[in-house]
């Protein structure tokens, strides 16, 4: 691509994020007052979700009457007993069907003369999940909709001042001016979601680690486990939050070429519904995905789909999990190879062992890691011996500071692989590769580039990477942290003796001109 068609690219990205936003913080103003932030997310996700799904089904439906040679259908104007007739092949080819009468764009227009808006909303809710029941896709629908309370008296403490919040937010998600989602450069849907988590997140009390990954750094944990690969059997995120980083696999790699589907697994159960309506949203069809609500270090759901050819994941840093306080965890598969189970307060260690457990041989595991999990001892330092001894780490790359939303720390990536062709393990130091935008950094195309360059060429280069021989990390009582291979270099201002000494030497010199100036003008006034 051309520097002039990147910087095109990055600015389209720009006018579509500073679109959204506006959209957003405009409903966040007729709302303001009556729904609290975590509450009001639910809100704009769940109707951003409905537009889209209606827009989806319309679509699609319009698209095949218009290539059959009827140029003026359109779904929305049918009636609802003509479109009754396509319910089965809709449920059995999207896993879900919406009536006409139901669509978005419809309820939209009669709302405001509606007196029941809450009661129609809730209604469509419960058709749209219960077209999904007793067919294969009702396992993704179930639930959907549950974060979105129509009733709650935190939008109105009656109906009539519920509804005109109703309104409001249907007209506010309705001017939304995004084209086609698949056609955005960002993720719409996603963005939203990180725009909503940083506006409103903290005074919810919510923790960090339910961000949504930065869109580019999803990328570049996508980038590292495809090099060399244009097609995988399936791709697999433990702690898989909203999905961006399964989403960002489907753009870059195609989802046609993840052969066998997308799998992640998510504990917490708002975020888990996320996922699945952002698989939607990414017209990834129920068929070819599988999204698992439940805690995945002791209820792993996916033991039947192992072993993973791309494994990416940014999981919660330091969390607390079970660890030995579950007698049954040490002879866990996944765990007992390293001999000993991460601390009870710092789970980083597990998910990597249950990544490693499920990656394929030929396979790539790209994983966000907290530092410190680099250089504690006790149990981490034995399984980083474990991970090293075994040669399972290809690579660590140290990314700059304050990427995340919530957090300044300057986190890492650990590469894993199965079958290396070296007993080294290549250490990049990035944390220069970045641009500061306005209060956080940010990983601009060209700094992705330059780090996958490294990582792709496995070379020394001064003051950037090394590769290491597992022997020498071993001599360092397993230390894993880059500093301490990669040499940072000094931008101090460097100073040249003689030269300093040179100027020293006139300023003494001035200095003694100028006293017998002084002498001699003092003599002059004291004769």
């Amino acid at each position: 691509m051309k520097l002039e068609d990147k910087t095109m690219a990055d600015n389209k990205k720009e006018q579509e994020r500073e679109e959204l936003h506006k959209a957003i913080w405009n409903i966040a103003n007729d709302l303001r007052g009556s729904v609290d932030g975590w509450d009001f997310k639910q809100y704009v996700l769940g109707i951003m979700f409905y537009r889209y799904i209606s827009e989806n089904i319309a679509n699609y439906i319009n698209h095949d009457e218009h290539e059959a040679g009827n140029a003026d259908f359109d779904y929305a104007e049918l009636s609802d007993e003509e479109a009754e007739q396509a319910r089965a092949d809709m449920v059995k080819t999207k896993g879900f069907f919406i009536l006409p009468s139901q669509l978005f764009a419809n309820v939209r227009k009669r709302a405001p003369k509606d007196e029941n808006l809450n009661e129609t909303l809730e209604k469509v809710f419960q058709s749209i999940e219960a077209s999904a029941q007793g067919t294969e896709s009702e396992d993704d629908f179930k639930g959907l909709f549950d974060d979105i309370d129509v009733n709650s008296n935190k939008l109105g403490a009656t109906v009539a001042k519920r509804n005109d919040k109703l309104v409001k937010l249907l007209d506010g998600i309705g001017e939304m001016k995004l084209g086609d989602y698949k056609d955005n450069t960002i993720d719409a849907f996603g963005d939203a979601y990180e725009f909503l988590m940083g506006m409103y997140a903290s005074n919810a009390g919510k923790s960090g680690g339910e961000y949504f990954t930065p869109q580019e750094v999803s990328e570049l944990l996508t980038r590292l486990t495809l090099v060399g690969k244009t097609e995988v059997n399936k791709v697999y995120d433990p702690a898989c939050g909203s999905g961006s980083l399964l989403f960002k696999f489907a753009k870059i790699l195609g989802k046609e070429n993840v052969r066998q589907g997308f799998f992640g697994q998510e504990i917490n159960l708002t975020t888990y519904n996320l996922c699945r309506i952002n698989m939607f949203l990414h017209d990834i069809d129920f068929d070819k995905f599988d999204i698992a609500n439940e805690d995945t270090l002791t209820a792993p759901q996916h033991w039947d789909d192992e072993p993973f050819e791309a494994i990416v994941s940014n999981p919660p840093y330091s969390t607390k999990w079970a660890g030995d306080g579950n007698p049954l965890l040490i002879n866990d598969p996944r765990f007992s190879p390293a001999g000993i189970l991460a601390p009870k307060s710092y789970a980083d260690m597990a998910f990597i062992m249950h990544s490693l457990a499920w990656l394929a041989t030929n396979g790539v595991a790209a994983i966000v890691c907290f530092p410190g999990i680099f250089y504690r001892g006790g149990a981490e330092k034995k399984i980083r011996q474990y991970l090293v001894d075994n040669n399972f780490i290809d690579c660590i790359i140290q990314l700059p500071s304050n990427l995340f939303f919530g957090t300044s720390i300057a986190t890492c990536i650990m590469v894993l692989k199965k079958s290396k062709k070296d007993n080294a393990l290549l250490f990049i130091d990035a944390s220069n590769e970045c641009e500061k935008v306005t209060n956080n950094n940010k990983l601009r195309q060209e700094n992705i580039e330059h780090i996958l360059s490294w990582f792709t060429a496995r070379k020394d280069v001064q003051y950037i990477c090394r590769l290491v021989p597992n022997s020498e990390i071993g001599e360092n009582d397993y230390n894993l942290s880059v500093s301490t291979y990669v040499e940072k270099e000094d931008k101090s201002e460097k100073i040249d003796i003689a030269v300093l000494n040179k100027q020293i030497a006139e300023i003494v010199a001035r200095e003694q001109v100028l006293r017998d100036e002084i002498d001699k003008i003092i003599a002059e006034i004291e004769g």
